[in-house]
Parts: C-alpha cells; structure tokens; sequence
C-alpha cells in the first residue's frame, strides 16, 4: 500500500509544480505551489518525517506562501503586463539540461548493477535531531537564510510602496 501511496504523492507533486511554472497568473502559480507543498508534506509522512511534514505545511504551505501572495498583490500586475512567454534560447537550453538530468538520475542511482540509497539516520525527521544538526553544523546557512527572508520582506514592502 505504502509504494501506491508515494507513486500518488510524487504523481501529485511533478503535475503541481508543472501547472505552477506553466501558469501565466502569479495567484493561480502560487495555489499550485501550496498544492506541491502539500505533496511534499505527504511524501515527507511516508519518509516518517512527521515533524518535517507538519513544518512544510506550517511554514511554506502557511506563512511564506501568505507573504508571497501579498507580494504578488502589492504588485497589482494587469493582464497586459502578463504577457505569454515566447519560446527563447533561454526556454530551449533549460529543456535541453532538464533532459539531460533526467537521463542522469537513474545512472547515478544505479551502480554496479543495484540501486543505491543513502543511509538514513535514526534520529532523522525528529525534533532532536533537526536541531541538533541546524544549531551546530549549519548555524551559518541557518542564519543566512534569516537574513535573505528578511530582505525578501523589506524589499516586498519597499516594492509595493506607493509613490506619493
């Protein structure tokens, strides 16, 4: 049952980010990417990674897709500047290494003949674990990441000001 369920979920989760890069409404992207997160958050269930799911639902699903909402909002785009997007080099190069990327990923995870996986800790997807390893070895991301969400802030209201 277990392998049906993950087969759903990742079916979920490549048809969601697909209409999300597809879609030429920022709001309609940005309910396609709650609805990826949402897959994301299950497939984070089936790892047993629960507090990692319930932080992807909280955290993503919730309050950054709250602010990206209000970005696109204070932004007030019209339908004219929303233009559909012609195919350039940029489009085509992009497909071409998507391609390519897709063709590499089962060579690297086959290897001499059988299927490869990184070994999973015990503590992994606990409370514990998480925060023993954000808080000692990956403070310094930790912290840069506060700082780019605090400029992403300040830069959305700066953006959205209106000019008197």
């Amino acid at each position: 049952m277990e392998p049906i369920v993950f087969y759903i979920l990742a079916a979920i989760t490549v048809v969601t980010a697909l209409l999300m890069v597809t879609r030429t409404s920022p709001i309609s992207s940005a309910v396609w990417l709650i609805a990826c997160f949402f897959a994301f958050a299950g497939l984070f269930v089936l790892l047993e990674a629960h507090f990692i799911a319930v932080i992807q639902v909280l955290l993503y699903a919730g309050a950054i897709m709250v602010l990206f909402v209000f970005v696109i909002m204070l932004l007030n785009l019209r339908p004219e500047e929303l233009k559909t997007r012609a195919i350039r080099f940029q489009t085509v190069l992009g497909g071409i290494f998507v391609l390519y990327l897709v063709f590499l990923l089962p060579l690297s995870l086959f290897r001499s003949g059988k299927l490869l996986f990184p070994e999973v800790l015990p503590q992994f997807g606990y409370v514990q674990g998480i925060a023993e390893m954000i808080f000692t070895k990956y403070l310094v991301p930790f912290e840069v990441t506060s700082v780019l969400l605090l400029v992403a802030i300040v830069g959305s209201v700066i953006m959205g000001k209106r000019k008197l």
